[in-house]
């Protein structure tokens, strides 16, 4: 079904693979004339998008200016608030704001609302373009109004994906859309690139989640496309609709890839035109003699319905697999959940079992990934004709542009949903992260959606609530919807797809998205609604640092949601401060406290006075190194005090630039941890002004609540160093020496460490 190479790849006029190690092969296929490796990878077309997009003049160190910006109502207050601070006037170039996460007004009151209102004043005052509410999901508006061959789209949702529109798109925290409005540049080493070899055609009942489940399933836990770009080529891509293409591609962020690209031809081109937009097309393909550092091969023919069971799209199985071996799969994921919820709830699946079926209560299609018009027409197909029951099951379909559901109607997919029980929503990403549909409390929800990590779904752990989430495509969804809720895969039905034609209504968003054509009103006033906070004061790092180590996790990964919780929580992302009380609660509930009380100690140190009136322990700790480590003099002016946190690999899912914001308004300077999961929140520490410290070894020289000492760290910084010297300092007021990596940083990285976050950098 899907296998990897072990090294290198040739990819020959399109078609033959030669791996890396075959000279034989390869001369036979090219004759003498064979490329080198280095000369055949710049006929990758990743290789030359970024060249047009790269501003050093250095295709290894790249400085890239992206052609546009999308972000949504959880980050462009943030952001906007952010590139304030910093000068910002208008905005260089084009720059979405949609709202398809905070949509739901009832949480917090207006607050909601309120940044609705900011986002449609900034669109006017800085020259942007707004779409309001339920009109379309931040994505799908790209791919229908944004994308364009051979362009770059920068957004701050980890899900920004057009690859298979030619675009190449990546998803950043906000500091890095906030570079992009103040005309700076995203910094980058040369990604190495994957290809992803399609071949076949998939079988009939198989989607594009399908595919891109087996295809997580394979390289995620390998690593094998982290921080790469994946470039889709082969015989295959042309046997995929644009919408199939679509729905792979938006799933790639699962695989930690930095970006993805396509291959384009004639059913691209239609969708351009499909949209009004035919002079955006641009034929795409690699070169004659292509080299990839790495090859993913994928049968498309062999792919089955898939499943990925809690907690990670990684966690994958067939359905047929998973039928045919039920108590032995629900027993290991029940296993899994102990590590994945600390213990914390009695996690049962194996209950879910039914004469021999696997029961779930819930089944959604939905967002970025699942609403599109050729997934809901398909289990509208499926549908037709069958009823999903009067028993728990329930089912809800979100199509992902009004555009989409207006054809729907048109072609009655959207009757014949209904009239199996479903229910039709608007454009919403709410149950892709728990601000919609959260199921009952011990439920099973199968969700034709991008995410299914724990809580994620919209449970409280904190309340000992506990509900899962598997991902499928909308097709099998539809089947086990047919089926009345007992997991059933979409190959099992005999069912005759129509296939209709989209047409696409223009005037749905001429009638309602503001649009400034690019021309900014500087008297246009802001709106800025009870709960919009300006960002606090960041002060700059100083000579030595003194950390308290107030949390400890121990996970094989850390996602984004369990450093900063979505759903509602999500209502408080324009408050700084206010969102800050929920950073860790699912993971670690007492962290907050214990951060706050390590801050005051350096609010008080900040204003000359003794940091030990209010926290006694400081002033035992700095007196032990005075005594112990007197080659490193330090006094009230010359060492600052703060918290980091340990996790083995941190930083999994979400782009949201909140996992580190937070733990820096909360006193944070620094996370240690073996690895970070995505080079997007290792850029979120630096951009927040915290240091993003290595410790490779399982056995740590510190633990919860002790203190680590780091002398003449702006030194470091300065110089680049690779390593620092540190001590660790327990209860016992023992001192352990050791050294952490910081890993490779940019000069411009160094600074804004240096003054203490990207706002301090850019402050006018």
């Amino acid at each position: 079904m899907i296998t990897l190479s072990k090294g290198g790849a040739y990819l020959i006029d399109g078609v033959t693979v030669v791996e890396e190690g075959h000279d034989d092969l390869l001369k036979s296929k090219l004759g003498e004339g064979v490329p080198s490796k280095a000369e055949a990878a710049k006929n990758t077309m990743a290789y030359r998008i970024l060249k047009e997009h790269n501003t050093s003049g250095n295709m290894q160190e790249l400085q890239i200016k992206f052609d546009k910006l999308t972000s949504h109502d959880i980050t462009f207050v943030g952001i906007i608030q952010t590139a304030r601070a910093s000068g910002l006037e208008k905005f260089p170039i084009p720059y979405v704001l949609t709202n398809c996460h905070n949509s739901l007004c009832a949480v917090g009151g207006t607050i909601n609302e309120d940044d609705h209102m900011f986002g449609l004043s900034a669109a006017k005052k800085y020259g942007g373009i707004y779409v309001p509410p339920h009109q379309a999901v931040i994505h799908q508006f790209a791919r229908e109004m944004l994308a364009g061959g051979g362009k770059m789209i920068l957004g701050s949702d980890s899900h920004t994906r057009y690859g298979a529109l030619g675009t190449m798109a990546m998803g950043e925290g906000g500091p890095e859309l906030v570079k992009q409005l103040l005309s700076q540049t995203y910094d980058i080493h040369m990604p190495d690139v994957i290809g992803i070899y399609l071949t076949g055609e998939p079988a009939k009942g198989v989607g594009p989640q399908d595919v891109a489940l087996a295809i997580i399933g394979e390289v995620f836990d390998k690593g094998y496309v982290k921080n790469k770009v994946m470039e889709f080529v082969g015989p295959g891509v042309s046997n995929l609709s644009a919408d199939f293409r679509i729905g792979v591609d938006v799933m790639t962020t699962e695989t930690t890839c930095l970006s993805s690209i396509w291959r384009t031809d004639e059913k691209i081109q239609e969708f351009y035109e499909i949209h009004g937009r035919a002079d955006d097309y641009k034929e795409l393909n690699p070169g004659d003699v292509t080299y990839y550092d790495g090859m993913v091969y994928v049968d498309l023919s062999k792919i089955k319905p898939m499943i990925a069971m809690p907690f990670h799209p990684s966690n994958t199985y067939t359905i047929d697999e998973l039928n045919q071996n039920l108590e032995d799969i629900l027993h290991d994921v029940e296993l899994k959940a102990l590590v994945s919820l600390d213990g914390q709830v009695d996690y049962r699946l194996t209950d879910k079992v039914r004469n021999g079926k696997l029961y779930v209560e819930q089944g959604i299609i939905a967002g970025c990934a699942g609403g599109g018009f050729e997934n809901i027409c398909a289990a509208a197909d499926i549908l037709k004709g069958r009823n999903i029951g009067s028993d728990e099951f329930t089912l809800s379909v979100y199509p992902a542009s009004m555009p989409i559901y207006m054809e729907l109607i048109k072609n009655g997919a959207a009757a014949d949903i209904m009239a199996a029980g479903g229910v039709l929503k608007t454009a919403f990403c709410g149950p892709c992260f728990g601000a919609g549909d959260t199921p009952a409390n011990n439920a099973f929800s199968i969700r034709h959606s991008t995410r299914n990590f724990p809580n994620r779904e919209g449970s409280k752990l904190q309340n000992r609530q506990i509900a899962s989430v598997a991902l499928m495509d909308a097709r099998s969804i539809a089947a086990t919807a047919a089926n009345q809720g007992y997991l059933t895969s979409a190959m099992d039905l005999d069912v005759e797809y129509q296939n209709p034609t989209y047409h696409f209504d223009s005037s749905i968003y001429a009638n309602r998205v503001f649009d400034s054509k690019g021309v900014a009103d500087p008297d246009a006033e802001l709106k800025l609604g009870p709960n919009i906070k300006d960002w606090p004061k960041m002060v700059a790092l100083t000579e030595n640092l003194l950390l308290k180590v107030v949390s400890e996790i121990h996970d094989p990964v850390t996602t984004t949601d369990e450093l900063i919780p979505s759903g509602e929580t999500s209502s408080y992302r324009s408050n700084p401060l206010g969102l800050a009380e929920f950073a860790l609660s699912r993971k670690d509930p007492g962290y907050v406290g214990r951060a706050k009380e390590v801050q005051k100690a350096e609010k008080v140190r900040e204003e000359g006075n003794c940091p030990g009136t209010v926290l006694p322990e400081i002033q035992e700790v700095t007196s032990l190194i005075k005594q112990e480590l007197p080659q490193y003099p330090i006094n009230r002016e010359t060492i600052g005090i703060g918290s980091t946190i340990y996790a083995v690999k941190p930083g999994d899912g979400s782009a949201r630039e909140q996992a580190a914001s937070c733990q820096k308004v909360l006193g944070g300077w620094a996370n240690i941890a073996q690895e970070y999961a995505t080079k997007r929140y290792r850029s979120n520490l630096i951009n927040w002004g915290m240091l993003p410290f290595i410790y490779e070894q399982e056995e740590l020289p510190f633990k919860l609540n002790d203190y680590i000492f780091i002398p003449n760290i702006i030194q470091a910084v300065i110089e680049g160093a690779a390593e620092v010297s540190a001590f660790a300092i327990d209860e016992h007021k023992k001192i352990t020496p050791f050294t952490l990596k910081l890993g490779e940083m940019t000069e411009d990285e160094r600074e804004i460490i240096l003054k203490g976050c990207l706002i301090n950098y850019n402050r006018v």
